[in-house]
């Protein structure tokens, strides 16, 4: 095949996102910085960055003092150029939140799902209500969003159509996309799955940040990893890598909510925990008004109750041995772990968890590898999803915003 020839344009839009992506990451910066950062030639930053400045992308940010001449002007990207909407669509409930380009938070609305098993109608309904509800409480102008980010608990396929395969909630080729516009809205979209936009949000922001090969862990009620290797994520032929919560863990062993039998996530997701304790408790229920809640009430019983400190002693065992896998299989410099219910367990055991995948993993391995708590905390998956639109901005060059397929919108 013939390699692909490169245009005057293809060259245009290469350094613009080259100078903006280093702008929104590392700025602000003088011009002069951007040229030995970029090797670009100080003619072409110069060039690209009056562009951006004239969009109203990137403004002034104040001056330094250079080596015997004028100071140096510093730029840096506007936060006011657009807002971004992060959704979590999680299995318990929906999370709308929106940003500036900075991604400072600005408001956030928090919605429970009526079931376990929720109607995909009813879960689209609440999305459109939560953009609403932000907007409105913002007072943020419908036309300076640039897109919406949503995590979803399953994978997403891309192809003609955004359809999401979620069996733990039971969705099975839900036209996500489709049922957004029916419901009237027409931003651009970027759906994916919840634990790779909390990848990227650890990757940008958290303790990911800085690893080129790193696996970022989401724990909830359900368990899923984003797998980094050299800077991006691995989705393998139809997007559906990182399912990690159904590599097994025990043959033949406990009932997953997947149909399978003993999936790590039937022993380290917040529901599988919790099912332990009850059994551990003698079929009592577990305290607290739901599972986070029930969740932390199994970690300040351990102190002093013997039956939930076995508990999550297994679980840390568990999850150890779960991350072992990950660290033969991928070679991490680094784990992170994640999620509402990964947080409250790795607070209580990480040097537990720690010690599990030391002995489950090769040595040398397991030398190469850090094991870190997430720093973005349990927003972290609408966190990522706002930062999808970012993304395609940046590698744009913000010369089109792009949607869910990767076509340009208007």
């Amino acid at each position: 095949m013939a390699a692909k020839r490169t245009t005057v344009r293809d060259l245009r839009r290469h350094n613009r996102s080259l100078l903006l992506s280093k702008l929104y990451f590392d700025g602000p910066l003088s011009r002069h910085e951007l040229s030995q950062l970029t090797g670009l030639s100080a003619a072409t930053v110069s060039n690209v960055t009056g562009e951006l400045a004239e969009e109203q992308l990137i403004v002034e940010a104040g001056l330094v003092e250079s080596d015997g001449g004028r100071p140096r002007v510093l730029l840096r990207v506007d936060p006011a150029y657009g807002h971004v909407a992060g959704i979590d669509i999680g299995e318990t409930g929906v999370k709308v939140e929106l940003f500036d380009l900075a991604m400072n938070r600005l408001a956030t609305v928090d919605h429970a799902l009526p079931s376990s098993r929720p109607s995909p109608s009813s879960v689209v309904a609440q999305v459109g209500s939560g953009l609403r509800e932000v907007l409105a409480e913002t007072g943020v102008d419908e036309s300076s969003l640039l897109g919406v980010g949503i995590g979803v608990p399953g994978t997403v396929e891309h192809g003609d159509e955004v359809l999401v395969h979620a069996p733990t909630v039971g969705w099975n080729d839900v036209a996500l996309e489709d049922l957004l516009r029916a419901e009237g809205i027409e931003f651009p979209l970027y759906i994916d799955n919840g634990a790779k936009t909390q990848g990227q949000a650890e990757m940008w922001f958290g303790a990911g940040r800085g690893a080129r090969h790193a696996v970022i862990l989401l724990i909830g009620s359900g368990v899923g990893a984003a797998v980094i290797t050299d800077g991006n994520t691995y989705r393998g032929s139809t997007s559906s890598a990182g399912e990690w919560g159904h590599t097994t863990i025990a043959y033949g062993g406990q009932l997953c909510r997947c149909g399978s039998h003993g999936c790590l996530e039937a022993y380290v997701g917040a529901a599988g925990i919790l099912e332990r304790y009850r059994k551990a408790r003698g079929g009592r229920t577990v305290p607290g008004v739901d599972e986070p809640a029930q969740l932390e009430s199994l970690v300040a019983a351990a102190a002093k109750s013997k039956s939930a400190a076995r508990v999550l002693e297994e679980t840390a065992g568990y999850l150890g041995a779960g991350i072992a896998n990950l660290i033969n299989l991928f070679n991490p410099e680094r784990i992170v772990l994640g999620g509402w219910a990964g947080l409250t367990i790795g607070e209580a055991s990480l040097p537990e968890i720690t010690e599990s995948a030391k002995r489950h993993s090769l040595d040398h391995p397991f030398s190469q590898t850090s094991i870190e708590l997430g720093q973005l905390g349990p927003d972290a998956v609408a966190i990522g999803a706002a930062t999808l639109p970012v993304a395609a901005l940046l590698e744009q060059g913000a010369d089109t915003r792009t949607g869910a397929h990767g076509s340009a919108v208007a």
